[in-house]
């Protein structure tokens, strides 16, 4: 993903996932395209910004409910991909869960 995502007016909500990857891949690369594939047939998705070097990731996913996140959140595929996570894929990770009340894009 390299495209800024186009949400719209606000107020939504930004889930901020910010990782530390374990060395190899494991399988991490197809589950993170399932995943963004998968939400974005969610109700109430808005759009996704994904960035990676080579020692943190963020990923900011938005949504225009708290409910609609918390439907994420229980989905049943992304609950395996959340175990394998913590199992297999991050040394560590935060979350953090943002009401966005302001916003404004630039392009050239």
């Amino acid at each position: 993903m390299s495209e800024i995502a186009i949400t719209p007016k606000p107020p939504y909500y930004a889930v901020i996932f910010v990782s530390k990857r374990t060395n190899g891949d494991n399988g991490y690369s197809k589950m993170s395209e399932k995943m963004v594939e998968l939400a974005s047939n969610q109700k109430g998705f808005l759009g996704v910004e994904s960035a990676r070097d080579t020692g943190i990731g963020i990923t900011v996913s938005y949504w225009d409910s708290l409910e609609a996140i918390k439907t994420w959140k229980e989905h049943a595929t992304h609950k395996i991909a959340q175990e394998r996570g913590k199992s297999e894929w991050y040394e560590s990770f935060a979350l953090r869960v943002c009401k966005v009340e302001r916003d404004s894009f630039f392009e050239m």
